[in-house]
């Protein structure tokens, strides 16, 4: 069985702030918000094998956190997770990942993207139906063997709030 997890970065800085959006770090609130939510993850007994981010600083700062809890003592950037990802480009990292071993994965991203990748492994397209709010988690088993698309279920869903 292949545990992954769509983690969302926690609260950003404002756009405007910067002068690209690539630069937009985690606030004082996001970074304490995702703190709670980290320490939250562990006390569930959640460990990753791999804390796979996109290259986003407000991504890398999430994963950074998650990791610092004691969820992953690996953490990779990926240029799959970021804005312009592609789940089909992604799919054969996974599957070669998950032959050499691997069978709980942390994705740290974006929004639409998460939600869209969580659809399309559930239902096999994305619909817009799944919103994973900041420093929310989308948890999903994927098939052994073949692929994951449309043969994925979503076993849970849950907002910060919860994890506060």
């Amino acid at each position: 069985m292949l545990e992954l997890y769509l983690i969302r970065h926690g609260i950003a800085a404002a756009p405007e702030s910067y002068e690209t959006d690539e630069e937009r770090p985690l606030t004082d609130e996001g970074t304490q918000k995702t703190k709670k939510m980290a320490k939250r993850l562990s006390q569930l007994k959640l460990h990753f094998d791999l804390i796979l981010t996109s290259p986003l600083v407000r991504a890398r700062q999430t994963a950074l956190i998650l990791q610092t809890a004691g969820l992953s003592s690996q953490v990779e950037e990926s240029d799959y997770l970021g804005f312009d990802g592609d789940i089909y480009n992604w799919l054969p990292w996974l599957e070669t990942w998950h032959q050499g071993g691997g069978s709980c994965l942390a994705l740290v991203g974006h929004e639409p993207n998460l939600g869209n990748w969580a659809e399309t492994l559930v239902w096999g397209s994305p619909r817009g139906s799944l919103i994973l709010k900041k420093a929310g988690v989308i948890g999903l088993t994927l098939p052994e063997t073949g692929s994951p698309v449309g043969h994925s279920y979503l076993f849970w869903l849950v907002p910060p709030r919860l994890l506060l």
